[in-house]
């Protein structure tokens, strides 16, 4: 029996977008209004973060319901009593060490088990070109990590991967420090940061230029405004849902309100490639945002070879893709994806190794994998390392009645999509 989808849906609000917008609430002055935040674990991990450093931030409410945030800016920091705990956040970590570099206290971040296996130095590296200072307490490039900020220079950066996270450590290392900054990428990364600092009347600068992509932002010293901000559904969350209505049999998935920012379309514009029938209506831009619905049906799909300056944009995405390459037709190719090495476990070994585990045809390279598509039913046990993503990719070849598929930590999946398991169990009935 196929699988049949008739929905009308919505996926919680955007992660990078939450960690931001608390963020730039506790750098303004006067009260921020958020709506939409996702009340994951990473981003609860942001706001505690933030209390412990003296800011008042609400909890974040699991109805996406409205919260106010009275920021008096980065100057009204105080030294913490505790370690910051960033929980299995990268995103916290990476962020919170731009935003501390300049502040003139000396504070440590550390993280859960798989947070303190995860590289630091690319951004501790380029943080002390502009005069921070690092202690490492543990093991060489892994947190945690005592940061003793204190006043910074400018710097020119060339980063050598294209990274959201190290290009936002760097410029609200700029933007708290009051000094000029610039980065240049391989290829433009999520823009989210940029975005919102123009929003707050940053007047930086953005273009491609020989060599990649390169973002500058002047020295700042005007307090910044307060946000009035509805975070939007994010795009991540919204692929897992895509790809369960692109392999049933039938039906239509109508999902609401999502974030279609180009930085963050990868996996809808490569699924398009491999055949999927996903279209958007109602577009729209809200919170310097751009908006839409997604309507998606369930298609005939084929592989793909995906490279280059497309993985930026899907690299979060990377686990669905390879279950949907496990279902396409042919042969799927992923390469220059090495940056999943170092995410929340190895994405490219857990995949890999998963999807074999149910007796699909997967083959890990060093920067990538390639999967080839079949039919046959799946059956297995899949270990998710305490990946939420890994978790959801397998969960959506489960919801598949001729697969029999066991995940071994269902609920990892609540550091993005609270409530992802029952989801799946209400679109499929």
């Amino acid at each position: 029996m196929k699988l049949q989808i008739h929905g009308d849906t919505h996926v919680p609000g955007d992660k990078s977008i939450t960690h931001r917008a608390l963020m730039f609430a506790a750098l303004a002055h006067g009260e921020s209004r958020l709506s939409g935040l996702l009340p994951g674990e990473d981003c609860r991990s942001t706001a505690s973060v933030l209390r412990a450093l003296g800011c008042s931030i609400p909890e974040i409410p699991q109805d996406g319901s409205e919260i106010r945030v009275t920021g008096h800016g980065a100057g009204e920091w105080r030294r913490p009593e505790v370690e910051l705990d960033c929980g299995n956040s990268g995103t916290t970590a990476r962020l919170m060490m731009g935003l501390l570099a300049s502040r003139p206290f000396a504070a440590t971040l550390t993280g859960d088990e798989s947070l303190r296996g995860r590289p630091m130095r690319r951004v501790t590296a380029p943080l002390h070109q502009m005069g921070a200072h690092f202690n490492e307490a543990g093991e060489p490039d892994r947190l945690p990590i005592e940061i003793v900020g204190g006043p910074l220079r400018s710097l020119d950066y060339a980063s050598p991967t294209a990274s959201a996270q190290v290009k936002s450590a760097i410029l609200l290392a700029g933007l708290t420090a009051g000094v000029p900054v610039s980065v240049t990428e391989p290829n433009l990364s999520r823009d989210h940061t940029e975005r919102m600092l123009a929003g707050l009347g940053v007047h930086l600068q953005a273009s491609q230029v020989e060599g990649g992509w390169r973002v500058a932002v002047p020295a700042h010293q005007r307090p910044l405004p307060a946000l009035d901000l509805r975070v939007p559904g994010d795009p991540s969350s919204a692929a897992f849902l895509a790809a369960l209505a692109l392999m049933a049999g039938e039906g239509e998935l109508v999902i609401r309100g999502v974030c279609v920012n180009p930085t963050r379309t990868g996996f809808f514009t490569i699924a398009q490639r491999m055949g999927a029938q996903i279209e958007r209506s109602n577009e729209r831009t809200e919170g310097g945002e751009p908006v839409a619905d997604l309507v998606v049906r369930p298609s005939t799909l084929r592989g793909t070879p995906v490279g280059g300056g497309a993985v930026p944009a899907a690299v979060d995405e990377i686990p669905i893709l390879a279950v949907l390459a496990a279902r396409a037709e042919g042969e799927t190719r992923i390469a220059g994806a090495g940056e999943l090495r170092v995410k929340e476990t190895d994405r490219i070994a857990a995949i890999a190794d998963n999807l074999r585990a149910l007796g699909a045809d997967a083959e890990e390279l060093e920067d990538g994998l390639v999967v080839r598509g079949s039919d046959r039913p799946l059956a297995g046990r899949v270990k998710t390392y305490g990946d939420h993503r890994i978790a959801m990719a397998f969960g959506v070849l489960g919801a598949f009645p001729e697969n029999e598929v066991e995940i071994d930590d269902p609920a990892c999946a609540a550091v993005s999509f609270p409530g992802f398991f029952e989801r799946l169990q209400e679109l499929t009935g």
